[in-house]
C-alpha cells in the first residue's frame, strides 16, 4: 500500500471509530424527553404531600396519565346540554390557564433534577482526531479523554481522567507514538463555602421550590373548580333572566291585549293603553338584551371549556333547579373557627412562612461570602512508559502535588452589597408574611360576612317574590273591579320581574359564597373528577 493510501485509510478509520462512539453513546430525542418525565414526576410524587389534595390531573398534556386523571376529547362536545359535573371536568381536562399551571409544576421539579445533578458523579469523555500538513510533514493525531468528576456535599471537587494519545507521522520512515497520562485533582474549602448548609443552598432551595409548586398548584385547582362553578351557574342566572323576561313580555302582551279590548269599548282612556303599549315594547326589548347578554356568557365560558366558541351547546338548567329544592343552609361555624382553621391549613400561607426561612438562609450565604478563601488541593499526574506501551503508567514518575490556596478578604464590596441587600430582603419578607397573615384573616372574615349577607339575602328575596306575586294578582283583581289603575299593574309586573331576577341572582350568590368560604379556609377538596367536596373540619384545640 502507498504512503498516500496508507494516510487516508487511517483517516477513514479514525473518523469512522468517531462515528461509531457517537452513534453508541448518542440518544434518541425520544429517549431523553422519557428520562426527563421519568426522573421529574418521581420527584413531584415524592414531595406530594396527600394533605394537599389528590394526586390527579396534574400531569401535563404530552406524557401518560395517571390511572385516576381526567381524560375527554372535547371533539365529543359539538353540541347537546353540558352538566356541571362534565363542564368541571371538560373544563379540568382542556382548560389552556390550567394545562399552563401543570407546566409551571413540571417545570419547577425539571430544575430540581439538575440542582441534584451537580452533586451527582458526572461522567465525560471526548475525542480529537484530526490530520495535519505542514511542510513535508504529514500527521494524525487522536486524542482520547475520558474521566469524571463529582461535587461532594462539603464542598469537596474531585476529578479523575485518563488521557490517551496516539500519533503517527507520515514521512519517509513513518514513527508512531502512543502514550496516556492519567490526572486526579481534589479542591475543597476551608473557610469560604465550606460546609454542607453553604455547598448545599442551591440544591435546598430547589428543592423546596418544588414544594411550594406543589402547595400553589393544589391552591390553583381549588380556586379553579369554584370558579368554574360559579361561571357555570352565572350562565344559568343568565339563562334565568330571559325566562323571566319572555315571562314578563307575556304578561305585557296580556295585559295588552285586554287594555286594547277595554279601549276600544271606551272603558279604558287612551292614556292608560299607551302606558300598557310603552311598557309592551320595553319588555320586548328587555328580552332581546336578556338574550344577547345570556349567549355572551355562554360563549365566553366555551373559552373556559376550551371548547370552539360556536358550538351550539347549552347548559343543563336542572342544577340551578336542584339549588332551589337545597335551599340554604345555616352556618355551622363560627368566624373564630374559620380564621383559625385558615391559619392552620392554608396552603399559600405556609409558602409564605417558608420564605421567610429562604430568607434567612440567604443571609446566611451572604455572611459567609464576606469570608477569607482557603482551599486545600491536591493532585497527581501520572504518565505512561515510552514508546507504544501505553498501558504502563509509571507511578514512581508521576508528579504529586499538595498546597493551599488562599484570597484574602481585601476586596468584598460586592459581597458586602449583597449581604446587605439580604437583610433588607429577610425583613421583608417577615413583613410579608405579617402582611399575608393579616389578609388570610381579613380574607375568611370577609367571605364569612358574604356568606351570611348572602343567606339573609336570599331569605328577604324569597318574602319579595311572595308578596310580589300576590301583589300582581291582587292588582289584576282591582283593575277588573276599576280600584286600580293601568300604572299600578305595570308597576306590580315590574316588581314581580325584579323579586324572580333577584331571587335567583341571592341563590347564586349564596352558592358561590358557600364556595369561597370553604376555599379560604382551606377546606375545600377537588375530587379525581374535578367536583368539590367539604373537607374534614379540622381546628386547633
Amino acid at each position: 500500500m502507498s504512503q498516500q493510501a496508507r494516510k487516508t485509510c487511517l483517516f477513514i478509520v479514525s473518523t469512522a471509530l468517531i462515528a461509531v462512539v457517537l452513534s453508541v453513546c448518542g440518544c434518541s430525542t425520544k429517549h431523553y424527553k422519557a428520562e426527563a418525565d421519568r426522573e421529574t414526576y418521581k420527584i413531584i410524587e415524592q414531595k406530594w404531600d396527600p394533605n394537599f389534595g389528590s394526586k390527579v390531573n396534574y400531569r401535563i398534556s404530552d406524557v401518560n396519565n395517571s390511572p385516576n386523571d381526567i381524560i375527554i376529547d372535547i371533539n365529543e362536545f359539538t353540541s347537546g346540554v353540558i352538566t356541571l359535573p362534565q363542564a368541571v371536568a371538560i373544563s379540568t381536562a382542556n382548560n389552556r390557564n390550567y394545562q399552563t399551571q401543570k407546566e409551571n409544576l413540571y417545570l419547577t421539579a425539571l430544575s430540581l433534577t439538575l440542582s441534584r445533578h451537580n452533586f451527582a458523579r458526572q461522567w465525560f469523555g471526548t475525542i480529537d482526531s484530526r490530520y495535519t500538513k505542514q511542510d513535508e510533514t504529514d500527521k494524525m493525531n487522536m486524542t482520547d479523554r475520558f474521566g469524571f468528576s463529582q461535587l461532594l456535599a462539603d464542598g469537596t471537587q474531585i476529578s479523575m481522567d485518563i488521557a490517551l494519545s496516539w500519533t503517527e507521522l507520515f514521512i519517509g520512515s513513518p514513527d508512531t507514538s502512543l502514550g496516556s497520562v492519567l490526572s486526579a485533582t481534589i479542591s475543597r474549602p476551608l473557610l469560604r463555602g465550606a460546609g454542607r448548609k453553604i455547598v448545599r443552598e442551591e440544591l435546598t432551595q430547589a428543592e423546596r421550590d418544588v414544594l411550594y409548586e406543589i402547595r400553589s398548584f393544589n391552591r390553583f385547582r381549588k380556586s379553579f373548580v369554584v370558579s368554574v362553578i360559579s361561571e357555570y351557574y352565572k350562565v344559568l342566572q343568565a339563562r334565568d333572566q330571559v325566562t323571566n323576561a319572555e315571562n314578563n313580555f307575556e304578561r305585557r302582551e296580556e295585559s295588552k291585549k285586554r287594555l286594547e279590548i277595554e279601549a276600544k269599548y271606551g272603558r279604558r282612556d287612551r292614556f292608560e293603553l299607551d302606558q300598557a303599549l310603552q311598557e309592551w315594547l320595553r319588555a320586548e326589548n328587555s328580552l332581546v338584551r336578556a338574550k344577547q347578554s345570556y349567549q355572551q356568557q355562554l360563549d365566553e365560558f366555551k373559552i373556559t371549556l376550551a371548547l370552539p366558541v360556536e358550538v351550539n351547546i347549552t347548559l343543563d338548567p336542572n342544577a340551578l333547579k336542584q339549588l332551589r329544592q337545597t335551599g340554604i343552609e345555616e352556618m355551622a361555624y363560627s368566624v373564630d373557627q374559620a380564621v383559625e382553621t385558615a391559619l392552620i391549613s392554608r396552603l399559600d400561607l405556609a409558602n409564605s412562612a417558608d420564605f421567610v426561612d429562604d430568607a434567612a438562609r440567604t443571609v446566611m450565604v451572604a455572611e459567609d461570602a464576606l469570608g477569607a478563601d482557603l482551599d486545600l488541593i491536591a493532585g497527581a499526574s501520572v504518565p505512561s512508559a515510552g514508546g507504544t506501551n501505553y498501558n504502563n503508567l509509571r507511578f514512581k514518575f508521576g508528579e504529586y502535588y499538595l498546597g493551599l490556596n488562599a484570597d484574602l478578604p481585601f476586596d468584598r464590596k460586592r459581597e458586602r452589597n449583597d449581604y446587605r441587600r439580604a437583610l433588607i430582603s429577610y425583613t421583608r419578607q417577615q413583613r410579608q408574611y405579617e402582611l399575608d397573615r393579616e389578609n388570610v384573616i381579613l380574607e375568611v372574615r370577609q367571605a364569612y360576612r358574604q356568606l351570611k349577607e348572602a343567606s339573609e339575602r336570599y331569605k328577604i328575596q324569597e318574602k319579595s317574590l311572595e308578596l310580589a306575586e300576590q301583589r300582581v294578582k291582587s292588582t289584576n283583581m282591582l283593575l277588573k273591579e276599576g280600584r286600580a289603575t293601568t300604572r299600578d299593574l305595570l308597576e306590580s309586573q315590574d316588581a314581580l320581574l325584579e323579586a324572580e331576577n333577584n331571587l335567583t341572582a341571592a341563590l347564586v350568590d349564596y352558592t358561590i359564597a358557600k364556595l369561597n368560604f370553604f376555599k379560604n379556609i382551606e377546606v375545600l377538596q377537588v375530587k379525581p373528577d374535578g367536583m368539590w367536596q367539604e373537607g374534614q373540619w379540622s381546628r386547633a384545640e
